[in-house]
């Protein structure tokens, strides 16, 4: 039996995705004022590590989402309500602009906040954030139980995956990979010219995960999941 999130399931959703993008555009914002003290690298591992992070501290809660990109990801595979998709989505995308707007109070003279923008043609941009996003999707659903995650190297596993897309793809597209991540800092600095790209893309990748993790694996790899997981916590 389906049924809508729980109020602890998204505040935990909102809990990780605040300090997602609290530390990983903080990261970046501190970046510039202090003249590149945390370098390139120290953005990639922040965005992994606190990704690592709040899995274990929110993963079985909520799943640890973080994205409304995953989010429809699980839906599209199986192993997540739709009820449960909006709630999420809506808390992620708060978050994610309750954190930007904390960052503009601190850092008011930085003008991006770390907003997501393409290096080349937005075109380049976009292929690079479907094809990243479909490679994380593609391990959160090898790693992952679902709407919630109780796995011992789930964390370490999609934490590092997140900083090593980071690392070589951040300089071409900020490596965002998450909707809300990209929407929190574009709304509040006003840098909306290829928003479009990191609401898109993102979510493209991530359902086309759930195909090709299905041709790797067995045909009904996900199917069921979903009401299982909904008949164990009923």
């Amino acid at each position: 039996m389906h049924r809508y999130p729980s109020f602890q399931a998204l505040l935990a959703e909102f809990f990780g995705t605040f300090c997602l993008v609290f530390a990983g555009t903080g990261a970046i914002v501190i970046n510039h004022s202090s003249g590149g003290a945390v370098t390139h690298v120290g953005v990639a591992l922040t965005f992994g590590l606190v990704v690592m992070a709040m899995i274990y501290t929110v993963g079985d809660i909520s799943g640890a989402h973080l994205n409304p990109a995953v989010t429809i990801g699980f839906w599209a595979a199986g192993r997540l309500p739709f009820s449960r998709v909006l709630p999420y989505a809506g808390v992620q995308v708060a978050a994610a602009i309750s954190a930007s707007a904390i960052l503009r109070l601190l850092y008011p003279a930085d003008e991006l906040l770390g907003a997501t923008q393409p290096a080349g043609a937005p075109w380049q941009a976009f292929v690079l954030e479907v094809i990243l996003t479909l490679i994380l999707m593609l391990v959160i659903l090898s790693v992952s139980m679902g709407a919630k995650e109780r796995g011992i190297t789930a964390g370490i596993v999609i934490g590092g995956v997140i900083g090593l897309e980071a690392m070589f793809a951040g300089p071409a597209t900020g490596a965002s990979m998450n909707p809300a991540r990209s929407i929190g800092p574009a709304l509040v600095s006003g840098t909306l010219d290829h928003l479009w790209v990191y609401l898109t893309a993102p979510i493209l990748g991530a359902v086309l995960a759930f195909p090709l993790c299905r041709a790797m694996r067995d045909r009904d790899c996900c199917a069921g999941c979903c009401s299982r997981e909904q008949q164990t916590q009923s």
